[in-house]
């Protein structure tokens, strides 16, 4: 297989955890990803490069091409602008498809990308191959998060539908099943100081994940503001001396926002600034009524943001910890990626299907 806009690794942690797939190619342009990539998959196959400067001739034959064009020209946090230059890798996706000619390819992406024109290009574009196109729900297939994503598989060698969910959502995994447990204290705010080096460059990490567990230092103003939020609340829930200005001024609009996650349920998108409370739903879930209750008020650590993607503790990292952190809201979530993986074995060997396995469900 070939992993293209491979970030951190997390649809090559997926495919590799399903077994029986073998990555000999990968292309990332960001350093600290592409290190994290070769720090738990091999320096070998892995390219440091813009994608459109990997030669046709150096591409090599595959039965498989994975990967995700950048998002952010689609997804509602961008511009949305039609022109974003990021809008159009799709097409070097597609050159690497014509060289290598896989039996199946699968695109990963924002949810708007299927009602973009650049999807409809790319439709047009894909002659040989019959499309499937959804969105998947990530909790569906045992990721402990809400996250929809926009999955295309192609084929030729006979349609291939998207893969049906393995987890009804009485049996979706939740923040609890990755969190409880963890320290409530992180007792560093700061990465371990070591240097590793890939590709010639000297880069903070390896890291292994249980290091991430990492602390921040709130003012006193925040922590008072934290001390307010329930689970499953969210500004709405600040008196307001304690709002700021524009939320004071504000009071319809974004309701995620310095909310507390719930321990019973999946988290929402874990995004790139997970560790901001006022970018989202990223508050410990631990929280007790009355002014003795126990709570713990601080945001996720970057430990956390990982086990709520479902990397698994074995996973390193390498870059400081807003790199990280970049790498981490990024990724496709392995668990998503493995019941993709596991999906498409059958067609791809001729084999019986086997059920699905979730790592949380052992």
């Amino acid at each position: 297989m070939i992993d293209l806009f491979a970030g951190c690794g997390g649809m090559t942690a997926g495919f590799a955890a399903a077994g029986g797939y073998r990555p000999v190619m990968a292309v990332e342009w960001d350093l600290h990803a592409a290190a994290t990539y070769a720090a738990n998959f091999g320096e070998d196959h892995i390219r440091w490069s813009d994608i459109a400067s990997v030669p046709d001739g150096e591409i090599p034959e595959v039965d498989l091409i994975v990967g995700g064009p950048p998002c952010q020209g689609f997804s509602n946090l961008g511009s949305k602008d039609v022109n974003d230059p990021r809008n159009s890798l799709w097409r070097e996706y597609l050159r690497f498809v014509r060289q290598a000619r896989p039996a199946v390819f699968v695109i990963e992406n924002v949810d708007r990308f299927l009602a973009s024109t650049e999807f409809a290009l790319l439709q047009a574009e894909t002659e040989g191959y019959e499309l499937s196109s959804g969105i998947l729900h990530a909790a569906d297939f045992g990721v402990p998060q809400r996250r929809r994503r926009a999955i295309v598989i192609g084929s030729r060698i006979g349609r291939i539908p998207l893969p049906a969910p393995t987890h009804p959502r009485d049996r979706w995994h939740t923040v609890g099943d990755v969190l409880r447990g963890l320290p409530e204290r992180p007792v560093t705010t700061t990465l371990p100081n070591s240097v590793v080096e890939f590709f010639g460059r000297p880069l903070p990490g390896p890291f292994k994940s249980p290091e991430l567990h990492i602390g921040r230092n709130p003012t006193p103003l925040s922590l008072e503001r934290y001390r307010h939020i329930p689970p499953g609340g969210g500004r709405f829930d600040l008196p307001v001396e304690l709002l700021p200005r524009c939320w004071r001024e504000k009071k319809t609009g974004t309701t995620d926002v310095m909310g507390r996650m719930r321990w019973d349920e999946p988290s929402l998108t874990i995004r790139t600034e997970f560790y901001k409370p006022e970018k989202g739903r990223y508050l410990h879930p631990q929280w007790e009524p009355g002014e003795h209750g126990h709570r713990v008020d601080r945001p996720i650590t970057h430990l956390e943001a990982a086990r709520l993607q479902s990397f698994p503790d074995t996973f390193e990292w390498c870059g400081s910890k807003i790199e990280v952190a970049r790498q981490i809201g990024n990724a496709v979530p392995p668990s998503l990626a493995r019941a993709i993986a596991e999906h498409l074995k059958p067609y791809l060997t001729g084999d019986e299907p086997t059920a699905p396995t979730c790592p949380l469900c052992r």
